[in-house]
């Protein structure tokens, strides 16, 4: 991608049809001093229906704040088979409320023991695949990815350009904390996951999913007793 002159002042404005890495920058760097919405405002007027929330259901703060941008943005959950029986009623609850453009996503296979002796093979087949079936055309994605995650994410940008893909990524809650997190859904009486209250921080699917205890880092439930700390979908 070859970096165009830019004529007008605004950080925010493209400087062409397609996005180069300095014009990404430029606006990561404009959307760390603003509201998460304006990060969602600005991919979906740069990229309308070529954009797509990937969302774990983990909670609904990026779901509402999406809504609260449009509801025509299509949100994606990735149903690996393997979700808590919570999980997929809290997705359900939450479509009910926001009336979604939500599309749920399977592996096209059957339930296997695959988990019990290769997270990387099972991760890559029921979330990795599926995710890449939903980006397929697309030139954008978004994410709940925070830098509070964890040490791995704490260099998360808002927008990015995602290689490996070659798709834009942007993060709009980057930089939001824990509290910020919790205050938000205090805030909009926001509809919490069933597993929250239960001492699971981060929440995937069950056989790799276990509650932490206070001190502990929000990932360390996720694949406990291995040195695995991502699923692929963040590469």
């Amino acid at each position: 991608m070859t970096a165009l002159p830019r004529t007008s002042t605004d950080p925010m404005a493209p400087v062409s049809g397609v996005p180069d890495l300095e014009e990404l920058h430029r606006v990561s760097r404009a959307l760390e001093t603003r509201p998460a919405t304006a990060a969602i405002e600005w991919a979906w007027d740069r990229f309308g229906d070529d954009l797509v929330l990937a969302a774990s259901f983990q909670d609904c703060v990026m779901i509402d704040l999406v809504a609260k941008v449009s509801a025509d943005i299509e949100i994606a959950f990735l149903d690996t088979g393997y979700h808590f029986a919570e999980t997929l009623w809290y997705v359900e609850h939450v479509r009910r409320r926001y009336d979604l453009n939500l599309r749920v996503v399977s592996p096209n296979l059957p339930a296997d023991d695959l988990w019990l002796t290769d997270t990387d093979a099972c991760c890559a087949a029921r979330k990795v695949a599926p995710l890449a079936k939903v980006l397929s055309g697309r030139e954008a994605w978004m994410s709940g990815l925070r830098r509070a995650d964890g040490p791995v994410r704490a260099t998360t940008p808002v927008v990015t350009y995602d290689v490996g893909r070659g798709l834009v990524k942007v993060n709009p809650i980057a930089l939001w904390s824990d509290l910020d997190v919790d205050g938000y859904v205090r805030d909009h009486d926001l509809p919490v996951h069933p597993l929250a209250g239960r001492g699971y921080a981060s929440i995937g699917c069950w056989p790799c999913t276990r509650p932490v205890t206070e001190g502990d880092d929000t990932r360390a439930g996720r694949w406990a007793g291995t040195d695995k700390t991502e699923c692929g979908l963040h590469a």
